[in-house]
């Protein structure tokens, strides 16, 4: 019930939203013929009546809630409408400001200075500056839906993230060591077996010492994987290959008939890691030893400092018989648990690996600049991250939720090499 009065007030949100933008609509239309201006104002309001009603119709329908092409396309196309929307309004509230400052100063103005204005706002030999600036917010708001469709084309290209870290206190033994490091596959959301296949490869292809995946294998169901085991089974690693859990893997963002159901689906979730011949570590550790030497590996389960993220994972369970080991890695899907604990109470954990923010599938990266919007939440969101002898590095992920694409940040398979 809650579920659906939240929703009912996002759609009102958008219902006031379209109002607003149809006033520049109508303001940039205003010299069309009355057919096109018919034709514009109708598309216009057949696509926000559309938008509206699916939102309406997504908690009283639950297939829609696991249905890829609605999930995926569909949804990622009303979302991107709406921040068109929203750009575009930015414009549309600066002109708005602007007429009610001149209004105020008319008010304060002698009648020919005020005719002078008004004659040269509405000379017909220039656009104006209201028509202006109805046309560029539209223009923005359309090149950020052009991208965002755009984007659909980048969520399987995979990109390969090398990196090399230096730690004093790493064992000679270990020097050289080789891992791969993914995240967040979110198998419920792909389409394309053979694009996926060909990430696998990627992997493959670096012959790392050990495989490292960080959480959220997938958007809600145990199920979603099945079509994807056989593939994801053939990761190997002289090592071997080891995840934890994220907060999409414990079903809380979908209905369950009992909370029995649920727990089934984690249980599931987990017997099918492990027949994939994947080590899901649950808040535990374990120790490699190479030539008398040895480094501790350890993997919690979800830990989120944000929002309504759960604290399922437990260091005071994991960390118990490390305390010797020269060299600690940790596997946590969160990456706000590095500010939130580990960098406090654990200041021996050497390097944390997580995921979990996607980079947000959008933004903006070169060797120079980094920049999404997903930065204003998380202050480490993606790439390396350093605090005195402490590192963290976010993976961007390999899969993609909620829009089913990228821009800017693109799916990602890193390369660690430890020195």
């Amino acid at each position: 019930m809650r579920s659906g009065i939240t929703w009912w007030i996002i759609a009102f949100i958008m219902l006031l939203l379209d109002i607003y933008v149809f006033q520049a609509v109508k303001n940039v239309s205003q010299y069309a013929s009355p057919l096109s201006k018919t034709i514009i104002q109708f598309t216009y309001w057949g696509i926000s009546v559309l938008t509206l009603a699916s939102l309406v119709s997504l908690p009283y329908m639950p297939f829609l809630q696991t249905n890829k092409i609605f999930r995926n396309y569909v949804f990622a196309i009303l979302l991107g409408l709406f921040f068109a929307k929203l750009i575009g309004s930015v414009f549309f509230l600066l002109d708005d400001i602007r007429r009610l400052v001149t209004l105020i100063i008319q008010q304060f103005t002698a009648p020919k200075a005020v005719m002078s204005a008004t004659h040269t706002v509405t000379d017909s030999t220039h656009i104006s500056r209201s028509t202006f600036l109805s046309w560029a917010g539209i223009g923005m708001g359309s090149l950020l839906f052009g991208t965002l469709l755009n984007g659909f084309s980048n969520k399987y290209n995979y990109t390969i993230k090398r990196i090399a870290l230096a730690f004093p206190n790493l064992p000679r033994a270990f020097k050289g060591l080789r891992i791969v490091h993914i995240s967040d596959i979110h198998s419920g959301s792909f389409n394309d077996k053979a694009a996926v296949n060909r990430g696998i490869d990627l992997i493959l292809n670096e012959k790392a010492d050990l495989i490292l995946f960080t959480g959220d294998l997938v958007n809600d169901r145990h199920q979603e994987m099945l079509e994807y085991k056989d593939i994801f089974s053939r990761l190997r690693a002289p090592m071997g290959v080891y995840s934890t859990l994220g907060n999409h893997d414990y079903g809380d963002y979908t209905s369950w008939p009992s909370e029995t159901a649920k727990k089934q689906n984690l249980d599931s979730l987990k017997n099918l890691q492990q027949e994939m011949g994947w080590k899901l570590l649950m808040n535990e550790h374990i120790v490699f030893e190479k030539s008398g030497e040895k480094i501790a590996l350890l993997g919690i389960e979800n830990f989120g400092a944000k929002g309504r993220f759960p604290k399922y994972g437990r260091m005071q369970d994991a960390y118990p018989g490390t305390e010797n080991i020269p060299f600690k890695l940790l596997m946590s899907h969160d990456p706000s648990h590095w500010d939130y604990q580990v960098k406090k109470e654990y200041k021996d954990i050497d390097l944390m690996l997580s995921g979990h923010t996607h980079g947000m599938q959008f933004g903006l990266e070169n060797p120079y600049f980094k920049w999404s919007p997903v930065q204003w939440m998380y202050k480490q969101w993606a790439g390396l991250y350093e605090e005195g002898n402490q590192k963290l590095y976010v993976n961007r992920g390999f899969g993609f939720i909620g829009y089913p694409g990228r821009v800017g940040i693109m799916p990602e398979i890193t390369v660690i090499t430890l020195s």
